[in-house]
């Protein structure tokens, strides 16, 4: 499956509240974008993962293709990694999340990081037309952090497994705007077409209506691409 860039593609970059973590979003990414969801309507998905709130399937080779052609040249300017390292993928999935919010454990109700490497980057390729939310980023109060590295793992999830316990533990449902354990710092909303691209380390969550649970459609429903991208040097 031949993937290409969009002849009209748009590159914004941004830099994700107090601590400047930088956040790429490109708008018209690929050429055909009705071919990508095509192909994930021929396809079959399930659970894949113990966190992901959904249901997921492999995406085509050719896409991790055509993102380390069109990622590799930014990534030094926008990223600061070498844009010579070698690139792995050990993630790129279509994904439609499907879990209603009552169902949802508390990790899965607050923001989370993918990794506490600064190496590695993760992507989300917005495929839907309906308004089914974007990406949001946030700041933890308590520690006033807005990613987790190496250096703040231990004392990140030490106070959050206290704060799990506590009065202000979020009660069921998807995170939305600002909560008693974190401040919302950044949105972009999911519009077709558009991909988002920031370090893994960043703390961020999908925003979800909890009034509308997305069907398991990719049609209809809540579809992109997610990939994680590992940087060696």
């Amino acid at each position: 499956m031949l993937i290409e860039a969009h002849p009209g593609l748009q590159l914004q970059v941004r830099r994700i509240g107090a601590e400047g973590a930088p956040l790429l979003v490109i708008d018209q990414l690929v050429a055909d974008p009705d071919r990508l969801v095509r192909k994930a309507e021929r396809g079959h998905f399930t659970p894949q993962g113990a966190m992901f709130p959904g249901i997921r399937m492999r995406a085509p080779l050719s896409y991790e293709a055509f993102l380390e052609k069109l990622l590799r040249p930014l990534m030094g300017e926008v990223f600061g990694l070498p844009p010579q390292a070698r690139l792995a993928f050990p993630m790129c999935h279509y994904s439609l999340v499907t879990q209603p919010p009552e169902k949802l454990v508390f990790l899965q109700r607050i923001p989370h990081i993918d990794s506490a490497t600064g190496r590695g980057l993760a992507t989300v390729h917005y495929l839907f037309h309906e308004g089914w939310g974007g990406t949001a980023f946030y700041r933890h109060r308590s520690t006033g952090y807005e990613y987790v590295d190496e250096d703040r793992e231990l004392a990140y999830f030490t106070r959050l497994q206290t704060e799990s316990l506590g009065p202000d533990a979020p009660g069921p449902g998807y995170i939305g705007e600002d909560t008693p354990l974190f401040e919302r710092i950044d949105k972009v909303d999911g519009v077709y077409n558009r991909m988002l691209v920031y370090r893994r380390n960043s703390l961020h969550s999908a925003t979800i209506d909890n009034t509308r649970v997305p069907p398991p459609d990719p049609r209809n429903g809540r579809l992109s691409i997610n990939t994680f991208i590992d940087v060696f040097p």
